[in-house]
């Protein structure tokens, strides 16, 4: 009898469930888009009880299907990272809304931690930099300033999570409180190399360890749904085998196995991810030394990592804030009415910008308009402006690992534009492979619950699922691709700690 997989993928934009059968092939889904909140400038925050009751929402949608119900092995799930949540551990009520991976309101937290003189220690500790993106400063944000939240963290009456944690812990009806490696070695707090939490970080931030969740392998059952979860049933007793961070789960789905292998993910953000294997680099060149998962304890691979804060997210922008496109879509007509952006460039530092420049303080900048200028122009500097980004990660990347990469794996909602798929094949002069299934984050959370129970054997049977839909060959001859890439460092120059400015 075919066994299927319920793999459950909570993204910032929406939450979705989908099943996968044996072969890897998805054979349903469900999607429900959440919102997100902005009290301030540069804040953004969800509400934890959206992000599960939408979830539940998607998973009722998706096993409509009876025989499918009966066939499910197990469930995986994959989740934005550093997203931070704290609830207390009776109730199961959140303290405070989730504090988004993307909210910069703890910018301040991590000047002090600089002033402190901890640059480096988190770096060898955790493989990441000092940034708000992270978890650490948002834990400590929440405990400083919700009344009574830290008095209560000290009581053990409070629990912290990332996404996957505030899932399983529902999921389980509040028995099981976990997390895996990969987004363990997202909050800052995690030591990569001894997989362990850090006493001093959690010292230094006055975060009391006991909030934190016990760290598990990536492919493990931790635990099986609670009987009476309204909606979803017919769900009870089926085992909650995975958990991974988005991008490491895109990574296994994408079958980059092999040291030197990257893929990258546009998606909201834009993230680009090299298996480096056993090895834990440390990057000279701004990027980050991640977990990339483990799947039996004590056997930990590593990877490097560049993450685009804006990328989706700024398409998005076009239709819900300039009101330049009805739908997605619809920008890649517009940029296809061109044949460049007639010398406009965009940076879409929202919320500050990532690898390689980590400047928190930057801020979007548009250059080079003319009266010529028209939203056909406007639409493809958008589109570029995602290559742009993902050719600085690359570049350093290259430089960190020691690979030469002839081909990029891509996935994620926005790959699908044939238009911004080439021009990043000609800002590289790299290969990029597209597969048949775009959806390999949720897929990668797929195989890590299968391998846990038995529906694949190992790696190999998910690299003989793995198939192309199509493959970008680079065309831009090199003088013309460096005085691309030389204007849009131009561009980066102007947008770069404009708070300050």
């Amino acid at each position: 009898m075919e066994k299927y997989i319920l793999a459950l993928d909570q993204g910032t934009s929406s939450s979705r469930a989908i099943i996968f059968d044996s072969h890897g092939n998805e054979c349903g889904k469900s999607q429900h888009e959440v919102s997100k909140i902005y009290p301030k400038p540069g804040w953004v925050e969800q509400d934890p009880a959206e992000l599960l009751k939408k979830q539940i929402l998607s998973i009722q949608d998706v096993l409509k299907d009876k025989s499918v119900v009966d066939s499910i092995a197990a469930i995986g799930i994959t989740n934005q990272r550093e997203t931070t949540i704290i609830w207390d551990k009776n109730t199961g009520e959140p303290i405070y809304n989730a504090i988004v991976w993307q909210c910069r309101r703890t910018a301040d937290i991590c000047d002090q931690l600089k002033k402190d003189g901890l640059d480096d220690y988190v770096r060898e500790k955790t493989g990441l930099l000092i940034d708000a993106y992270f978890s650490a400063t948002k834990i400590k944000w929440i405990l400083d300033n919700v009344e009574g939240a830290r008095v209560r963290a000290e009581r053990g009456e409070l629990l912290f999570g990332t996404v996957d944690t505030w899932l399983i812990w529902n999921l389980t009806g509040g028995k099981i409180h976990v997390t895996d490696y990969s987004n363990a070695s997202r909050t800052m707090l995690f030591d990569i190399d001894n997989l362990c939490w850090d006493e001093k970080l959690c010292e230094a931030l006055n975060i009391p360890v006991q909030m934190l969740p016990e760290v598990r392998p990536s492919s493990q059952i931790y635990g099986r749904v609670a009987p009476g979860i309204k909606g979803i049933e017919c769900l009870e007793g089926i085992p909650v085998a995975a958990a991974a961070g988005d991008q490491q789960a895109a990574l296994f789905g994408q079958a980059c196995f092999s040291p030197g292998m990257a893929k990258n993910t546009y998606g909201t953000g834009c993230f680009l991810v090299m298996n480096t294997g056993k090895r834990s680099l440390r990057s000279k060149n701004g990027l980050l030394t991640t977990i990339a998962w483990v799947l039996e304890e004590g056997k930990v691979e590593y990877a490097l990592e560049g993450s685009i804060f804006n990328a989706g997210s700024v398409i998005n922008w076009l239709r819900d804030n300039l009101k330049l496109i009805d739908s997605p879509p619809e920008i890649d007509r517009l940029a296809e009415a061109v044949e460049d952006t007639g010398g406009v460039y965009f940076v879409p530092a929202f919320t500050g910008l990532g690898a390689p420049y980590w400047d928190m303080y930057a801020r979007g900048t548009i250059v080079g308009l003319t009266h010529n200028t028209n939203r056909n122009h406007i639409a493809r500097a958008v589109l570029e402006s995602i290559v742009f980004q993902t050719t600085d990660m690359l570049e350093a990347m290259k430089a960190d690992s020691g690979y030469d990469i002839l081909e990029l794996k891509v996935d994620g909602g926005a790959s699908v534009s044939d238009v911004m798929m080439q021009f990043q094949a000609d800002m590289l002069g790299t290969k990029i492979n597209r597969p048949l299934n775009v959806e390999t984050t949720a897929l990668g959370a797929a195989y890590l619950a299968g391998i846990a129970t038995g529906v694949w054997k190992d790696r190999q049977d998910i690299i003989k699922n793995w198939k192309s839909e199509r493959i970008f060959e680079p065309s831009m001859d090199e003088t013309k691709r460096n005085a691309y890439y030389n204007q849009w460092k131009r561009a980066v120059e102007r947008s770069l700690d404009w708070e300050l400015n």
